[in-house]
């Protein structure tokens, strides 16, 4: 299944089945889903189906998932004595209770239970079970589904199924996605309806399965030394020897048979045998498509062939030599597409290799090595130096540089100690690490990743509807005009009926829409397979497209622009004491308190090596400090405030030291002093810092400045902002107007908005989208959701392991990087501009060649080298360049 006209065939074939709610095939992986009630339909019906269509499945077995609805289960006790009784049952994979939803979700095996037992154990728990309309989603790999044609061959065959709520065909996946009834329908019902279409199914599985398995590996190579590409190799050596034959030695071009009152002759044999060998898989595939009543590229080609042996064999035409070269021509053109998509989908398949497929684990004091479906959460995995991390975890023993480049896209190895999180996919640089595992296979990072990538292709793009929607009127007009030229060449301008049939059947070639339409998706799935590959996110193809559109970007401060997290910047010793001595009775004070500004003193005075003095009878001062004896001494750390009204007058500061404060110092009868609250503390506040006071009742030792960062790359990444045509740069935020305007005046932002309350966020956002063409909000995915929902597009930063950024945002930066937000700009504006290509050269060139035909321009050849298969190759060829796109490039 590497067509839409094979995503078709099955789609139709295996909606023939009751309980079928959705057939999804996926051309870029191969694989068919397909959702449907369990009751009424199952796997085997399913595969039928798509054996019957003419494609093979290669069976994936998966548990199979349940969620009851059980509104009396409101306790954590409830929830124990229900799970004590499912797992009395054997087969029993997995029970995950949800109190809070009323809800059990149960994983089995359906060789061993199924619903109805497990119903039965709930209830016999004491806990009533609530009947909801079940609903399932399978995905069929259909690796022949390589184009629309075939897409629209198979949703025409599952549409004859019943109980499908939805059906989705990936072409640029392989995948047929059916959600349906599982009361009315099975799986096999949906194969038996997708192999009717004339589509093998080689592997399915159902929504929910735990295992990171997918569908079968394919080497594009291998298409060359399939059995159809033996054919077509045979075919075009039987063209060739009757061309030998004809022009080269016609003397051996006898008469071997009479039939229909016309003559046989080697040459024609030949022609013929080449028709056969070329043209088999054409046939058969026309077939289908004719029993399934599906108008596409199969069953006009099929006509044509069969067009041009019956007008030789009855009219005595000649044109066995034409129906030969389309049939070669044609199925070779069909082998380039599939080489082509094969492609395509081994970008994907590089995401779905990250991460390995064991995992040393330690257990009962012995290491094991375990497929990462048998590790458990709380698990311990040993990770060497070299090894790929095979789960998400916790470092508990043990330290090292993980490259994180497959996941988040960082260049630089990260340092990993304990307690720091690591992610499945990542590799181990250099030391041993010991990781507690904190998620399963399928609820990994990386997991979650292939699953939103795959996803990201179901959601057709504005560009996508226009060209289905063209595409449904486009072929049946050209047919229309095909027909026509047949007759109206001979009866009307005095060409032969053969002119009039070989154009006719040119424009046959040119009414297949293929290359327009898989232009598309195939831009679509190699930007968003390349963005994930370099730490970006995408949730969808419009997404995507409406990224390229964006003309303004919002950025959230803190955490976003900044760094999030409070740090030292300035210290300024005044009467004596050293910086160091300065910090160290500033830590000595604070390390008792857990303010943020309490935090970034611990942390400064960690770093530069400084250990705390002994303190006692410590006092929080609400708003103000904290105080505290030192060597009988009372030490006070907090606001100007607070030394206020100590009785300091902080307008005339005596200093003993410069304390390196580049201010202008006065002088009086005592010396030098400076005017704190004047110049010093306005200069730091002014450049976004926060003052912090450190002394006795009676002697001012110094002070500190602490602020939130700006993180580096900022500027820089705003400036390549403007120069990729972003007009406007807002920043967004809910501190004070003085901050504010330091952090702006530091990135270089356009314009900022301070002292903002969330809804007053989404307020702008919504004013900022009525004067431009699009806004893009970016900030950390959590407590900026109302505005991120609010954009065109929400950009969440930072977002690797974090559940509610991945679901939140339609884009997800899954390193703190800021630089990666131009990479995303170039990439989204690039793919806009490679479909916008693609659309419009594959319309332009089918149109030239469509006008030149009745005038005798384009020939057959012509039709299927440049039109078809020439426009089909270009049109991936173009959108491969997306995945070769690198974030160096834009930054």
């Amino acid at each position: 299944m590497d067509c839409l006209s094979c995503a078709t065939k099955i789609t139709k074939s295996v909606e023939s089945l009751a309980g079928t709610e959705a057939i999804d095939p996926q051309v870029m992986t191969g694989t068919v889903t397909v959702t449907y009630h369990p009751e009424q339909t199952d796997q085997t019906a399913i595969i039928d189906r798509i054996e019957a269509a003419g494609y093979s499945v290669q069976s994936i077995p998966k548990p199979e998932s349940a969620t009851f609805s059980v509104p009396e289960m409101d306790c954590p006790s409830c929830a124990s004595k229900i799970t004590t009784s499912v797992e009395q049952l054997p087969g029993i994979e997995a029970i995950a209770p949800e109190v809070t939803t009323g809800t059990i979700h149960v994983e089995y095996e359906s060789s061993q239970t199924d619903t109805e037992k497990i119903s039965e154990r709930i209830e016999a728990a004491g806990y009533a079970i609530e009947t909801e309309h079940p609903e399932r989603t399978d995905t069929f790999d259909v690796p022949d589904m390589d184009c629309p044609s075939c897409a629209g061959k198979i949703e025409n065959a599952l549409d004859t199924c019943e109980g499908i709520f939805s059906c989705d065909t990936q072409p640029t996946t392989g995948t047929v996605i059916v959600t349906y009834d599982p009361d009315t329908a099975t799986q096999s019902d949906f194969i038996t309806a997708i192999e009717g279409a004339g589509y093998a199914v080689e592997g399915s599985r159902t929504e929910g399965s735990k295992s990171q398995e997918t569908r079968p590996r394919e080497n594009p190579s291998a298409v060359w030394r399939s059995t159809r590409a033996l054919k077509v190799y045979a075919g075009a050596t039987f063209l060739a020897l009757g061309l030998a034959v004809e022009y080269l030695v016609p003397s051996l071009n006898i008469v071997l048979a009479n039939g229909f009152g016309q003559t046989i002759t080697l040459t024609e044999v030949f022609y013929i045998v080449g028709i056969i060998a070329g043209g088999e898989s054409i046939i058969r595939n026309g077939y289908y498509s004719a029993r399934n009543l599906s108008l596409d590229i199969d069953l006009l080609m099929s006509l044509g062939i069969l067009g041009a042996v019956t007008a030789s064999l009855i009219f005595g035409e000649a044109l066995y030599f034409e129906g030969g070269t389309l049939a070669v021509l044609f199925s070779f053109a069909q082998l380039m597409e599939r080489y082509s998509m094969g492609r395509a989908r081994s970008s994907l398949d590089e995401l779905m290799e990250l991460a390995p497929e064991t995992a040393t684990v330690r257990r009962n004091g012995d290491e094991q090595t375990l497929h990462i479906d048998a590790v458990r959460v709380g698990d311990v995995v040993i990770v060497r130096p070299g090894d790929k991390i095979p789960m998400d975890g916790e470092v508990i023993d043990g330290e090292s540089a993980v490259n994180q480049a497959p996941i988040t896209g960082e260049s630089v190895p990260v340092d990993k100690t304990e307690g720091q999180e690591v992610y499945a996919g990542t590799i181990n640089e250099e030391g041993y690490l010991e990781v507690r595992v904190t998620s399963t296979a399928a609820e990994n990072t990386i997991a979650r990743i292939i699953e939103m990538v795959e996803d990201a292709q179901r959601e057709k793009t504005d560009h996508e509807q226009f060209v289905d929607r063209f595409a449904s009127y486009y072929t049946p007009v050209v047919v229309c005009f095909a027909v026509a030229l047949v007759f109206v060449q001979p009866l009307v301008f005095d060409a032969t009926w053969r002119t009039g049939f070989v154009h006719g059947l040119t424009l046959l070639v040119l009414a297949c829409p293929c290359a327009m339409v898989i232009s598309t998706p195939v831009s679509v799935v190699s930007g968003i397979t390349s963005a994930a590959k370099n730490g970006v996110l995408i949730k969808s193809g419009p997404d995507l497209e409406a990224m390229g559109g964006v003309d303004v970007i919002a950025f959230d401060k803190t955490g976003t622009l900044t760094k999030g997290e409070l740090t030292v910047t300035d210290i300024i010793p005044l009467e004596g004491p050293s910086r160091k001595e300065v910090l160290r009775t500033a830590q000595s004070l604070e390390a008792r308190s857990k303010h943020p500004i309490a935090s970034a003193i611990s942390d400064a005075a960690a770093t530069a090596g400084i250990s705390k003095r002994s303190i006692t009878n410590f006092e929080s001062l609400t708003g103000k400090g904290v105080t505290g004896t030192i060597d009988d001494e009372q030490y006070y750390v907090g606001k100007p405030e607070l030394f206020e009204d100590l009785g300091f007058n902080l307008d005339h500061v005596h200093i003993a030291t410069d304390g390196g404060v580049a201010m202008t110092t006065m002088e009086c009868d005592h010396g030098q002093y400076l005017d704190l609250m004047a110049e010093t503390v306005p200069k730091l506040q002014n450049d976004g810092k926060t003052v912090v006071f450190i002394g006795t009742e009676d002697r001012l030792l110094g002070l500190l400045a602490v602020a939130d960062e700006v993180r580096p790359g900022a500027r820089q990444t705003v400036e390549q902002l403007h120069e990729q045509g972003i007009e406007h740069v807002v920043m967004l935020t809910g501190d004070n107007e003085r901050t504010a305007r330091a952090i702006a005046e530091q990135v270089g932002v356009d314009e900022y908005r301070a002292e903002l309350l969330p809804d007053e966020k989404v307020q702008v956002v919504e004013e900022l989208i009525e004067q431009s063409a699009g806004v893009a909000m970016v900030g950390d995915g959590v407590n900026d959701a109302p505005a991120l929902a609010t954009a065109t597009v929400g950009i969440a930063m930072g977002a690797a392991g974090t559940d509610t950024a991945l679901e939140t945002a339609d884009v997800a930066l899954l390193s703190d990087d800021l630089t990666t937000l131009p990479y995303l700009t170039g990439l989204s504006r690039t793919a806009t501009s490679v479909i916008r290509q693609n659309i419009w050269a594959s319309l332009g060139i089918k149109t030239l060649l469509a006008i030149g035909v009745p005038f005798g321009l384009v020939n057959v050849i012509m039709a299927v080298v440049v039109g078809d298969m020439g426009m089909s190759i270009g049109v991936t060829a173009n959108a491969m360049r997306l995945s070769r796109l690198k974030p160096s490039r834009f930054f």
